[in-house]
């Protein structure tokens, strides 16, 4: 900085105010150390004189008053007894001597042996007068501190001998004087750090001050007052006191301040008293505005005591008159850019066509306008694509928002026709908002409806503007606002807002409508992939529910990947099925569906349930390796799926379960108690490597059995634990109600305000059949016992009415029992129930099915099963854990059930 102003800076910059102060500091630590040291080497001195006192008198005493010390005074040799002990006493004690003298002065002891017998050089008479003596004096050792302290006998008056202890001063010194370097070098430590905590010092002094020496800070001065009385905005300091401290010209101009203002109070300066009071007030203030004189001045204020500084503010004034015309607009024009953000956020938060529309109506009135409302086209409410223009279409009322009901307005739901050839109309076959400022002057607007338009005039409504809803150039509708309570009129720029407005809500109504479409689409696949009808079946009274997930809340809402299934079994038998598939949405629909026709193709195997959920496995698995194995497809394999398969036999009341992945179901037993089943617990679906299992229970008639998906227990605000829990409190106690009042039990404990997943619910109550519809007949293995056979057969048709179908019935059962006989093994039993149909059993031990083949002209054999597949209606075989069944159904009509 010095160098700017011409003054070459030395290379210690002694020249500027920092060097100064640095090197008068520097000075001053020195002398300030230098002093310290001083103290310390006399205090180290005096220390060591007392140090020495203090070590000969306790040496001397310790030694006078040690136990033993009269006897050895009166013994006939006490140097012989003394010596050695005062000897020792002197080396551990650190003291140069330690000499006994009896009453006479005569030494007893002493560390050179020689001096030993000789007088004792000193005053002993106040040792004998029983006093302590301590005396510095220069011995041959050289400087030293002696102390005489008297020995006295038991009775403790009398004195018997004196003990003199002493200590060279250079002996004491010595460590003190060994403390010396550890005290110079702190000495050091200490300049050092004094040294450099002055050097940061000097360093912040100079930034402070720019490294400029008293000269230039002058002239530095001299350059800010010229800026601070240049620049265009006026300067106010103000003192802790209240008294004006600075006012540069601008603030002078601005506030008409007098010549000589400096050091007067600022109530005196004839201001205003909401600025004066400001101004003394010395709060903090931003861009605060008041009105002087004819001017509008924007006045910022600090204070000036932060960080330490003086007591006082200083406070900046710009005059901003000419700028509120300017901030004016530009507050109109941000709060219309508001608006139109909070338009964005408040619009459009559903994908409901009826919702968004109102959401738009109800935006529009309160914030825009005093009524608003919405027209559709029809074909938008039923996500169908609209047409270019929507002239001449019929548009539906969706949504009405004002601050009263009973207006002449279209009510909601009404269908508009918008005639062509007013400017509505118009309006709508161009694309073009429509604005009308003055209502009363019917320039052509009332055409549409002269009555109404006359009414809405007379009710107060003034001004209008309509906006076609645009969307990919298609119009799906009109937006129009209304003002009746507001005087101002609708203008230009309030048409622009609109059709902003407008233009950002049908993008929200075109979503809305596509997502309507899709919706439909993947609704319309769902319901036809889940059964329409319950099947015809005599072994369970069924019930079921289905409830979607809430739209919007996963997927396309509504449309998820549950199922469940009734599926009549040969037999009389019937399944019960309920899956899951995780997701919703259209591949979580189709994934479903392909699932629910394995699950019908598999069953017609008639195989085992943890067989058929061990070839559903396999499925699962080949789907998700064909479909995550193709280039385009690698997200579209099944992410998750469960499944639960129950079989039930009302002729024997016997049920196998499996499940896999599945929530246990719940079985409801006569007697009121409601239980989970313990079906073991298999993988889910596609995981693959594990087996599954199957559970067998025998269920009385009039028991229930309940199966549900995880969406029924299992909500955001309830733990599934707690579901099941309710669950099976709901059930119980209440075994005893029909499969349809249970649902709707089990729904009201249940089912969610908002379901976020898909819940199936299948309540099937077990029924058996009647003993005397069933007969059964072992046959043994000789060719002769199928007459036998066929005539049991025919007298038991005969008694349940069927003797039209005894041939038939003959027929069948001769080739099955022949077969059974000629191929099979072990015992061979045959069995008639009558249900729905007539059904035809013949089970061996063999696991050698038949297969039905076209026999040559010229075979001999070969045409039973052929025989067997044309009179009866359906045939097959299922396995049991001992063989199998060949069965045969007949169908009968009205008049034999």
């Amino acid at each position: 900085m010095a160098g700017r102003y011409g003054g070459p800076r030395s290379v210690l910059r002694m020249r500027t105010v920092a060097g100064q102060v640095f090197l008068l500091q520097v000075a001053i630590v020195v002398l300030l150390v230098a002093a310290g040291m001083g103290a310390l080497v006399l205090q180290s001195r005096a220390d060591s004189e007392r140090e020495a006192r203090n070590r000969s008198v306790a040496v001397a005493e310790t030694f006078a008053n040690s136990p033993g010390i009269e006897e050895a005074l009166k013994s006939p040799d006490p140097t012989a007894v003394l010596q050695p002990h005062a000897e020792e006493a002197r080396k551990r004690s650190g003291v140069d001597f330690i000499v006994v003298l009896n009453t006479d002065g005569i030494r007893y002891t002493h560390p050179l042996p020689d001096r030993i017998g000789k007088h004792f050089v000193g005053d002993l008479e106040p040792s004998l007068n029983g006093e302590v003596v301590t005396e510095k004096i220069t011995g041959t050792i050289g400087p030293l501190v002696q102390a005489q302290v008297p020995v006295f006998a038991t009775d403790g008056t009398t004195v018997i001998g004196i003990v003199s202890a002493g200590i060279t001063i250079e002996h004491v010194s010595g460590y003190v004087e060994d403390q010396f370097p550890l005290l110079l070098g702190a000495g050091a430590v200490v300049l050092l750090l004094t040294t450099g905590g002055t050097a940061l010092v000097s360093r912040r002094l100079r930034r402070q001050t720019h490294g400029l020496g008293p000269t230039e800070m002058t002239r530095m001065y001299e350059h800010h007052d010229a800026v601070l009385h240049a620049v265009r905005e006026g300067v106010l300091i103000v003192g802790g006191d209240g008294r004006l401290l600075l006012a540069n010209d601008e603030a002078r101009r601005l506030l008409d301040l007098p010549a000589e203002v400096e050091g007067r109070p600022v109530t005196d300066l004839g201001l205003d008293p909401l600025t004066a009071r400001l101004l003394t007030s010395g709060r903090i203030a931003s861009d605060e505005v008041y009105l002087v004189g004819d001017r509008l001045l924007a006045v910022n204020q600090r204070s000036t005591d932060k960080d330490g500084g003086p007591p006082g503010s200083v406070a900046t004034i710009r005059d901003t008159t000419e700028l509120q015309a300017l901030t004016g607009r530009a507050d109109v024009a941000q709060g219309r850019l508001k608006l139109l953000y909070d338009a964005g956020t408040e619009i459009g938060t559903t994908l409901d066509v009826v919702r968004t529309c109102e959401e738009l109506a109800e935006f529009g009135a309160g914030r825009f306008a005093d009524y608003a409302t919405v027209d559709l086209v029809e074909a938008v409410l039923r996500g169908e694509e609209p047409t270019s223009t929507g002239a001449g279409a019929e548009m539906r009322r969706m949504a009405f928002s004002g601050r009263r009901d009973d207006t002449a307005l279209y009510p909601l739901g009404s269908l508009i026709r918008f005639v062509s050839h007013t400017p509505v109309g118009g309006g709508i076959a161009r694309g073009d908002a429509i604005l009308e400022p003055h209502l009363a002057r019917f320039e052509g607007w009332q055409a549409q409806s002269p009555e109404r338009a006359k009414k809405l005039v007379e009710t107060g409504f003034h001004s209008m503007i309509a906006v076609p809803l645009k969307a990919r150039g298609a119009i799906l509708g009109v937006a129009m606002f209304w003002r009746s309570e507001q005087p101002e009129p609708f203008e230009e720029e309030d048409r622009s807002l609109a059709e902003e407005l407008v233009a950002r809500a049908a993008v929200s109504v075109d979503n809305a409508r596509r997502f309507t479409r899709e919706h439909t689409m993947a609704v319309t696949l769902q319901r036809s992939l889940l059964p329409r009808v319950l099947p015809e079946q005599n072994a369970l009274d069924v019930a079921y529910r289905y409830r979607p997930a809430q739209a919007g809340l996963g997927g396309l809402g509504g449309v998820g990947g549950d199922w469940f299934d009734i599926i009549p079994l040969p037999g009389a038998r019937v399944a019960l099925v309920v899956g899951d598939v995780v997701g919703h949405g259209l591949h979580a629909a189709a994934t479903m569906g392909r699932l629910r026709t394995a699950v019908h193709n598999f069953s017609t195997l008639d195989l085992p349930p943890d067989e058929l959920l061990w070839h559903l496995d396999e499925l699962v698995a080949r789907i998700d390796q064909d479909e995550t194995s193709g280039g385009e497809g690698s997200e579209a394999g099944v992410t998750g799926a469960t499944c639960l398969y129950a079989i039930y036999d009302p002729s024997t009341g016997h049920c196998a379960i499996a499940r896999a992945g599945h929530l246990q179901p719940v079985v409801l037993h006569p007697d009121g108690t409601a239980d989970f089943a313990d079906v073991p617990g298999g993988p889910p679906l596609g995981l693959g490597g594990l087996p599954f299992e199957t559970l067998e229970l025998q269920l009385p008639e009039n028991s229930g059995l309940v199966l549900y998906t995880d969406g029924l227990v299992e909500d955001r605000d309830r733990d599934i634990d707690e579901g099941l829990a309710l669950l099976r409190r709901t059930l119980s106690n209440h075994t005893d109600r029909p499969p349809e009042e249970t649902c709707e039990a089990v729904l009201r404990a249940l089912l969610p305000e908002n379901p976020r997943d898909d819940i199936a619910l299948l309540v099937g109550r077990t029924r058996t059949l009647d003993a005397t519809k069933v007969a059964n007949w072992e046959v043994p293995p000789d060719p002769s016992a199928v007459g036998e056979i066929r005539a049991a057969a025919t007298g038991k048709l005969a008694e349940w009415g069927l003797t039209e179908e005894a041939f038939t019935t003959e027929l069948i059962l001769s080739e099955l029992v022949t077969n059974a006989i000629r191929y099979g093994t072990g015992r061979i039993r045959v069995r008639l129930i009558l249900d729905r149909s007539l059904i035809c059993e013949v089970s061996d031990h063999s696991s050698t099915s038949p297969h039905l083949r076209q026999a040559a002209t010229l075979d001999e054999g070969g045409r039973g099963l052929f025989l067997v597949a044309q009179f009866a209606d359906r045939w097959g075989t299922r396995y049991t854990p001992d063989g199998k069944v060949i069965w045969a159904e007949q169908p009968l009509t009205a008049d034999e059930l």
